[in-house]
Order: structure tokens, then C-alpha cells, then sequence
């Protein structure tokens, strides 16, 4: 008897049945353009070995200028046909289903020949597309139906048009991005005559052994978006013109609230799913932070969707459903929405990984095999980087012992679990003690070894992690000690009015810590949709609510303090300190940057800026103005002569860096 009868049914859609309703949603990971397509192969078998229902590839361009950048891959070429059939051959044999996504960019590319139905430049990309004419619009639907059909040629077992987010599509269908005047333009029945006609030319290109997803922008959170009338208009109409799955969309790239991060509450959106389903009929796709086979179950059993969607949790975790069918979801690495390793990566140029899976899209060089002779390990501190580190040392056949001066696992993650947002970590703080568990590492609290206790290990891990960095404040007579931000977080106390010495990531959380009170918006999506101004799109045009953002009142009046002169955030995460720098906006933080520190006083801060100096009138200051490594014990054991390793926050304690510590543990445990 499984928990998860409803995820672990099979479903049949159009020509396939699948053995389950998890669909492996469509993410790009630069594993495309390295040429390197055995690697590409290996990624995606693992996810299908690992029971993935269907997989969604990453979006594939139908032609040069529809390409979200220069050189993003695509179907053009016999050879590109021969590389792909690599990836669905090994697929395939694993067992699994794939679908290739075609995502044409339109204004959002990258690139100097982008197009789009009107010339308005995106406030994401550099290039004002060139407006298409008849014949230029002809030519697009041609490349996205060839596409389709090479796709088939390539072994794919269907594809996926990419109608949402406010790529190309997306961008004939709504008022804010087409202004034409011609019968691709002006009103409705217009504006949808697009994406109908791409999916009538898709079917036939498919034939009736294809599957066709269309994903569809259920809520597009911009000005002048669609209606829900609108949504379930075109919902109808493309399913009519031969589409046999209805994929959620959700937001355009370019909205001003989250979709994805970790502070959105779980499943977050899955209503529209609901309603759509309700209003046109199934098989419809739930997506956007779906993240556990319990949440994923509760929609599918409510009769919220026919199948979900989860991408970012195949990268934590390829055996996802295997684990959730052997009823171990405990043993399922969780996504935590942080972004830092998958959507920050992309954006940035860079090879998508996980930061709780370093070996996401490393799986051809990053290999954990048993080891050849098993030897007794040390590892010293069960913050991220030693946790890691034990795991995947246990998991080799190493004999393990884990020693943690604190009561408790996690390090400074267990700070990290106690900021408004980042609730995310509490599961994956409970996932380590389960792999713990699980590996059989001998798990030694409250105990910190010296390098006698040491000697007799065959390797010794040295992951003692990091103390805050103390920037040697001035503080005159009477005036209150500073906190640390580990103290504020611990639970000590501070007054109504903070001053907060540093603007890095550990200053953002800190602020946030500081000026919630009650529930967490994460944890609660009434007051979440209420903070970030989401509404009904069935009566608030694209899904923004007529009233806009109505956050909590602060908890406590908070400056943001730092002594870089560049705006606070600026080096946050690509696609998340947007997040974090509205939503203290939005609770009257007062950012500065260019900050010198004169003194705390009785009355509070004294600072100095471009206009001169100032007095912070702040009860309480606390200090995030970095860390330094932990290296005592380090220390003691090189003066000793004993060899060890140092990892995580003891090797470079920068800004907390869990990805680092994670990826460094795991690849040291590949060697040991």
C-alpha cells in the first residue's frame, strides 16, 4: 500500500501511457551547448531510471533568432538530429518517456536578430526585437512545425510548445507586447489566432503517434495581461487545434513578483490548475514549487490537476519518485528553491547544478563508487559541508564518525531555518539526519575531539565552519554591546529600532528576521498573494491586484547598513536579491551603502556618509559583517603532524557559501 496512490497511478495522453503523473518539467542546464551530448544523455537517463513519468527537455530553439541567446541549441542540422537521438536512445532504454520542449524567445532573446510582434524592447534583454511582417510570421511558424517534426525524426516522443512566461507566443497574445493592427493584432480573437495556428501546424507535423504539451500562462502577473476569460479562450481553442496536455504557466520573466523562489509558498498557483481543469476538462499539468510527493499527492487526489510538474526537484534528486514508491521520501534530497545553483548559474552564463546535489549535471565526472578498500573517516563539525562530506563518505563504504560540538546537526543552516522565507531548510536539515541514519555514520554530538581523539583515523575532515567576523566597532561608555547576527537568530533580544552592520546575504536575512511578526507569508499563501499584490485574474487583469502590494507592518524600524558605496544587494543572487530588496522596501527598510562607522553610542549609530555624519537612532546594533574560519582544531593538528583535510567555512569563509561547502564535501569524498 503506497501513500502516494493517486502520483504513482499510471495516466494515458494521447498516444503514450505513462507509469506515473510526475512530469520532469522542462529546465535549461547548459549541458545543450557544450557539445557534449553522451553527458546530456546521462543526465536525463538518470532522471528516467530514477522513475520520472515524462521528461520535458530544456527549450530548444526553431531557429537561429527565435534562440534565448546566440548559439543555444536547437534542431537545424542532420547532425543535430544524430545528437539528439542519443539523448532519447538512452532515455529510452532506461525506461523513460521524453518530450522535447520548442521555446521560441521572441523579444526576450538574447541576441541582435530577435523578433517579436511589436518593436518594444524587453526590460530583461538588451535588443529591441524587430517587428515581424506577414511573411516574417509565416516563416516562424514553419520553424516551430519543422522543429516539431525533427523532434519526431530525433526519437522524441512528443514535444512541448512553449506558450508562457512571455516568450514569443506568450507575447502575441496580450495587449502590453503586440500593438499591431493587422490581423495578428488588436482584438482577441487576433491576438490567439498565433498560437492556435502553431499548434494546428504542430499536430500535423507530430502526426497521431506525437504527443503535443501546450504550457500555457494560466496567471502572467504583468500590466495588461491576460484575462482568466482570455486564459480558458485560448485554453479551448488550442486543444481543439490538437493539443492533448495543458501545461501551467506561471508568470512572465519579467513580473515583479516571485513564482519560484523559495519564499513562495508551496504549490502556490495550483488553484488555476484547478480551475482550468475544471472549466476545459483534463489531462491538465500543476507546476511552480511542488516539491514532496505529499504536496504533489494532496493536488492530484483534490482533483487539482491529472499530473504535476516538478524540474529543480529532479536536479536534488534523479530517484525522486523511486524513493517516494519504496515509501522513503525521508531519503528524498529536497529542493529548496534557492536558486543559487540552477537559475543563478544559467543566467550567469553558467553550467545549471544544485546546491543540495553538487552532482546535478555532473553525473559523467562526479562519480561515487564503492571504494576499493573501506577506511576509518573523521569528519570534524556537521554543518553543510561536513554533513555532505560523511554522507557520501558513508555512502562509499567508508567507516564514518561525525563529530559536532553543538546538540545539534546543521551549522549555520539551522540559523538559515529561522528566517521568514527560508522554511525550505527545516526539510533539508531533516533529510541529513535521515541520510545520517540511512549511510550508518556514527553521529557524535555535543563532543569536540582534539587531535589525540584523531590519531587513529585513516583521514581526518576538518569542517569546523565559521564564527562571525567582529569589525572591531568603537563603542562608547553606556552604550549597549552589539550582537552578532548568530545571537539575534538564537533568539536574544532587540529593541524596536535596529541598526544592521552589513548588507551582504546574512544582512538581508537578518532584516527580514527582524521585520516579520506572526506567520510566515511562506507558509501562509493568503497572506503571501497579499504581500506581493496577487490577485484573482478572473477579476484583476493578469493576475495583479487592483489595491498592488499590501505587506504586514514592520515589526521594527530597520536600517541596512554597509560599508561598500554601491546599493545594498547588488551582489545578491541573480534571480533572487530583486526578491529581497523589494521586500524590505516594501517594510520601509533604509538601505545605505558607503557607510563609515564612527561609534555606537547610548542613543545609537554614529555613521558617516557623502553628506557628512550622522546619528542612527537605533536600541539595538547588530553586526553581519562576515565571518572567519573556525581553524583552532585545524591548527592543533598541523602543529601535531597529523594530516587532514579543511573544507566548507574552515577552508573560505567568505560570504555563507552552503553550494561551496556541499560541492567541496561530495568531490572530497569522491577521492578519500
Amino acid at each position: 500500500m503506497t501513500a502516494y496512490p493517486t502520483l504513482l497511478s499510471p495516466i494515458t495522453l494521447g498516444p503514450l501511457t505513462l507509469p506515473n503523473r510526475v512530469v520532469m518539467g522542462s529546465m535549461h542546464t547548459g549541458l545543450e551547448e557544450t557539445g557534449d551530448w553522451g553527458r546530456l544523455a546521462a543526465f536525463y537517463a538518470a532522471r528516467a531510471r530514477g522513475g520520472a513519468g515524462l521528461i520535458v527537455t530544456g527549450g530548444m530553439a526553431p531557429n537561429r533568432e527565435g534562440a534565448v541567446f546566440p548559439g543555444a541549441a536547437g534542431l537545424f542540422t542532420a547532425q543535430d538530429i544524430a545528437n539528439h537521438r542519443r539523448v532519447t536512445d538512452a532515455v529510452h532504454d532506461a525506461g523513460g518517456r521524453i518530450a522535447m520542449q520548442i521555446l521560441h524567445a521572441g523579444r526576450y532573446a538574447y541576441g541582435p536578430d530577435c523578433v517579436a510582434p511589436s518593436a518594444i524592447r524587453s526590460p530583461i534583454s538588451p535588443h529591441t526585437p524587430r517587428a515581424l511582417d506577414e511573411a516574417g510570421i509565416e516563416a516562424q511558424i514553419d520553424a516551430i512545425a519543422t522543429a516539431a517534426a525533427r523532434a519526431r525524426e530525433a526519437g522524441y516522443d512528443g514535444v512541448e510548445v512553449m506558450g508562457s512566461e512571455g516568450y514569443f507566443l506568450n507575447q502575441f497574445v496580450v495587449t502590453r507586447t503586440n500593438r499591431r493592427t493587422d490581423r495578428w493584432g488588436g482584438p482577441w480573437e487576433n491576438r490567439m489566432r498565433l498560437p492556435v495556428q502553431v499548434v494546428a501546424r504542430v499536430r500535423a507535423a507530430l502526426g497521431a503517434g506525437g504527443l503535443l504539451i501546450y504550457r500555457l500562462s494560466l496567471i502572467d502577473l504583468v500590466p495588461d495581461g491576460s484575462t482568466w476569460d482570455e486564459v480558458l479562450d485560448l485554453a479551448r481553442a488550442v486543444r481543439a487545434a490538437g493539443a492533448d496536455v495543458l501545461n501551467s504557466g506561471i508568470g512572465w520573466h519579467e513580473a515583479r513578483v516571485p513564482t519560484i523562489a523559495t519564499s513562495v509558498p508551496r504549490a502556490a498557483f495550483s488553484d488555476l490548475a484547478g480551475r482550468l481543469r475544471a472549466a476545459v476538462g483534463g489531462p491538465v499539468i500543476a507546476s511552480n514549487r511542488i516539491n514532496t510527493p505529499a504536496v504533489a499527492e494532496r493536488l492530484l487526489a483534490g482533483g487539482q490537476a491529472d499530473l504535476v510538474s516538478l524540474a529543480r526537484p529532479f536536479l536534488a534528486d534523479a530517484d525522486f519518485v523511486a524513493k517516494a514508491a519504496r515509501g522513503r521520501a525521508d531519503l528524498i534530497a529536497p529542493c529548496i528553491a534557492c536558486n543559487q545553483a540552477c537559475l543563478d548559474h544559467t543566467f550567469s552564463g553558467r553550467l545549471t547544478s544544485c546546491l543540495v546535489n553538487p552532482r546535478a549535471c555532473h553525473e559523467t565526472e562526479l562519480t561515487l563508487p564503492p571504494a576499493a578498500a573501506s577506511r576509518r573517516v573523521a569528519v570534524v563539525g556537521a554543518g553543510p559541508a561536513g554533513l555532505a562530506t560523511a554522507i557520501a563518505a558513508a555512502g562509499r563504504g567508508h567507516l564514518v564518525t561525525l563529530f559536532e560540538q553543538a546538540g545539534q546537526i546543521g551549522g549555520q543552516l539551522t540559523l538559515a531555518a529561522r528566517v521568514p522565507g527560508k522554511e525550505e531548510f527545516r526539510g533539508l536539515l531533516d533529510w541529513f539526519a535521515a541520510m545520517l541514519a540511512e549511510t550508518r555514520v556514527d553521529l557524535r554530538l555535543s563532543t569536540a575531539p582534539d587531535p589525540a581523539d584523531l590519531a587513529g583515523f585513516d583521514a581526518v575532515v576538518v569542517a569546523t565552519g565559521v564564527a562571525p567576523r567582529d569589525p572591531g566597532l568603537t563603542v562608547d561608555p553606556g552604550a549597549p554591546r552589539p550582537l552578532s547576527y548568530a545571537e539575534v537568530l538564537e533568539g536574544a533580544p532587540v529593541g524596536p529600532r535596529v541598526a544592521v552592520v552589513g548588507a551582504g546575504g546574512i544582512g538581508f536575512d537578518l532584516a527580514e528576521f527582524l521585520t516579520h511578526h506572526g506567520p510566515s507569508p511562506a507558509e501562509h499563501p493568503d497572506l503571501w498573494r497579499r504581500e506581493w499584490g496577487v490577485g484573482d485574474p478572473a477579476t484583476d487583469r493578469g493576475g495583479l491586484a487592483a489595491a498592488g502590494p499590501r505587506p504586514e507592518p514592520p515589526a521594527r524600524q530597520v536600517w541596512l547598513l554597509q560599508r561598500r558605496a554601491e546599493k545594498p544587494g547588488r551582489r545578491l543572487g541573480r534571480t533572487t536579491g530583486w526578491i529581497h530588496r523589494a521586500s524590505l522596501a516594501a517594510r520601509g527598510v533604509q538601505m545605505l551603502g558607503g557607510v563609515t562607522y564612527r561609534a555606537v553610542t547610548p542613543q545609537g549609530l554614529r555613521i558617516a556618509t557623502t553628506q557628512g555624519e550622522t546619528l542612527i537612532p537605533a536600541d539595538s546594533v547588530v553586526i553581519c559583517a562576515g565571518q572567519t574560519p573556525r581553524r583552532d582544531l585545524a591548527d592543533r593538528l598541523a602543529a601535531a603532524g597529523l594530516a587532514h583535510h579543511i573544507i566548507g567555512g574552515a577552508d573560505v569563509a567568505a560570504e555563507l557559501d552552503a553550494k561551496r561547502a556541499i560541492d567541496q564535501g561530495v568531490r572530497l569524498a569522491a577521492r578519500l
